[in-house]
């Protein structure tokens, strides 16, 4: 574990604490975490380095609060987090490694039909100079291909399939089709109908998520290609 700095800007006032770096990062992305874990200071600052603490007005008059918890969350919800180049760098390797288990379950040489080794994609990664960051690996995937194409013959094995969403569940569903819709169509009724490709590596984590939204509603069709 690791401590930071957490820093809010209010006004002409900042107000700094310090915190843990995996509990905050976990907290400003909307995870479940206990604020005790977060928390690494007994204090609020307007200048941690100077050591100058905010007062009981100016917490009151930003916060409409004292207590050091609320605060706390409240600093690294709406603030900045100081990130460590070491930080970075063990974030993106984490990514990448996502995106290797990825590729390694859902692509395939289009010559063989055969699946790559996890050591094959990272040197392809490596020799293609891939740029990798801190986007969800599904945004990622297409320029990961491009990049490393130059290397390998390389494709995403996917399956076509046609679902039916209720019209009720439509909108808390759209966000979920995006990254594999090809086509789609508003009913009559007010129901979706889209064509998906789904990366056969996934299609049971994106079918529990789907059935999960529509509580089993949603009508799913498999389109054999010809």
């Amino acid at each position: 574990m690791s401590d930071t700095l957490a820093k809010l800007k209010s006004g002409k006032l900042n107000f700094e604490t310090m915190v843990d770096l995996d509990s905050a990062m976990k907290l400003k992305k909307g995870q479940d975490v206990d604020i005790n874990e977060v928390i690494r200071d007994t204090t609020i600052y307007t200048d941690q380095k100077k050591g100058m603490k905010a007062g009981a007005d100016e917490l009151m008059n930003t916060f409409n609060t004292t207590n050091l918890q609320e605060i706390t969350k409240r600093i690294v919800q709406k603030g900045q987090l100081e990130v460590t180049q070491e930080y970075r760098d063990e974030a993106q390797e984490q990514k990448k490694k996502q995106i290797i288990d990825f590729l390694t379950r859902n692509a395939i040489d289009p010559r063989t039909n055969r699946p790559f080794t996890p050591d094959i994609l990272e040197s392809a990664i490596k020799q293609a100079g891939t740029r990798i960051d801190n986007q969800p690996i599904e945004k990622q995937i297409p320029n990961v291909l491009d990049s490393i194409k130059t290397i390998i013959p390389i494709k995403i094995e996917t399956k076509k399939v046609k679902i039916t969403i209720p019209a009720q569940h439509t909108g808390q569903t759209y966000g979920l089709l995006q990254d594999y819709k090809e086509k789609e169509e508003w009913l009559p009724n007010g129901d979706l109908e889209v064509i998906l490709n789904i990366p056969v590596g996934i299609q049971t984590e994106f079918y529990d998520k789907l059935n999960s939204v529509t509580h089993g509603s949603a009508i799913t069709e498999e389109i054999r290609e010809e």
